[in-house]
């Protein structure tokens, strides 16, 4: 038998309705021209996040909170005192059950919360009514404070994790800034490619991109079939395929307007549509991905047009100057940064799939811990009233 299965063995558990051991409170509205800059206290309302800060609060810490309208069932622990807003209620439990296992309870039912809203409105919306009406297992409160205890063991370690592995990333990021900024610099190349060229003393040539590359735009998508092809913009992958490419050979994609810091390199078939350029680059000249490096070490956002928007032309984009090393000079300045590259991936895999793992660990242990056995807690009532009546 297990832990968990010895906890909750012979536990003698009430199923009561949420509206007879908790009140929902619902918060008081703020607007958006009320909000502060710096403000001392978040604004929770019917989002995920924050809607904004304020220099007051009408909520204490440690208090659970379900977003009414919006993001509509949404269950969140308000760590630091907030303003709750008139689309977030405020969850209060009585003395039978503790704040923090209602509030695993809840996240059991996130889902369900969810299916509950109302969908036809715009925005979504949930009822405290039905709320309200959801059954809870309210077991011993010394059995609550031992559900929570495992429970909170595991949140707090996602959150620990989440918080190293970012660390981590960050370290590793630096690492690989660091270095790229180095092995870019014209006193690193010419110091390398003297060592190359030991024999001929070689100087960098300095070029414009218009010698190198040719800038191409993008074209609507629409019109085009599906397909495996993907589609691009200014913020990446749109998840959208289509039947035909722009183009299908190593390019560097420069974003035309929007986030044009975003710089992708790509060596399949893609089609892009008008917010990004891609690059026709002469190989004899420059690498692909070496090319890729310096636009991504440049400071493309200082070139942008329009401040409001952050927009480029190709105009402008020709005329950025490359100290160009030789061929082999620039084979070994990608093949360090593919490896620094290399070393950034893993660490973002990482990151994902082990706060997913466990996060369902959680999950598992959570249902485990707050299903309990609806037969049996029914058998038990039967004999309650049973040993009533024969008093």
């Amino acid at each position: 038998m297990s832990k968990i299965d010895e906890l909750l063995k012979n536990e003698k558990v009430e199923w009561k309705k949420l509206g007879e051991v908790c009140e929902i409170v619902r918060g008081i509205r703020v607007t958006k021209k009320d909000l502060v800059e710096n403000g001392k206290y978040p604004v929770v309302s019917g989002g995920i996040g924050y809607m904004g800060y304020i220099d007051k609060q009408n909520r204490d810490e440690n208090t659970i909170t379900i977003a009414q309208y919006g993001t509509a069932g949404y269950v969140s622990w308000q760590k630091e005192k907030f303003w709750a807003n008139d689309v977030c209620f405020s969850v209060y439990p009585d003395e039978k059950v503790l704040k923090k296992y209602l509030y695993h309870f809840l996240l059991e039912k996130q889902e369900y919360l969810y299916s509950i809203s109302n969908k036809s409105a715009v925005p979504y919306s949930i009822s405290k009514e039905k709320i309200l009406k959801i059954e809870i297992p309210i077991p011993s409160i010394e059995t609550q404070e031992k559900i929570v205890k495992i429970l909170d063991k595991f949140t707090n370690y996602v959150t620990e994790l989440q918080s190293e592995l970012q660390s981590e990333l960050q370290f590793r990021t630096k690492g690989y800034e660091y270095y790229r900024d180095i092995l870019l610099s014209e006193d690193y190349l010419n110091k390398i490619s003297e060592k190359i060229f030991f024999e001929n003393k070689y100087e960098l040539k300095n070029v414009t991109i218009e010698e190198i590359a040719k800038i191409r735009n993008g074209k609507d998508w629409k019109s085009l079939g599906q397909g495996d092809i993907p589609v691009y913009g200014s913020g990446g992958k749109m998840n959208i395929y289509v039947n035909k490419y722009s183009y299908n050979k190593p390019t560097v994609l420069i974003p035309r307007k929007g986030s044009i810091k975003n710089v992708f390199y790509l060596d399949e078939p893609f089609w892009n549509v008008d917010t990004i350029f891609y690059t026709e680059i002469d190989d004899k000249k420059i690498i692909p991905k070496y090319f890729y490096y310096f636009i991504e070490n440049f400071d493309i956002a200082k070139l942008s047009t329009d401040f409001t928007r952050p927009s480029l032309t190709q105009s402008i984009l020709n005329k950025i100057k490359i100290a160009l090393p030789p061929i082999p000079v620039q084979n070994k300045v990608v093949e360090i940064l593919d490896k620094f590259q290399s070393l950034l991936s893993d660490t973002k895999g990482l990151l994902p799939q082990e706060i997913e793992q466990r996060q369902k660990q959680y999950e598992y242990y959570r249902e485990k811990l707050l299903t309990f056995d609806e037969n049996m807690v029914e058998r038990e009532r039967e004999r309650e009233v049973t040993s009533l009546r024969g008093i």
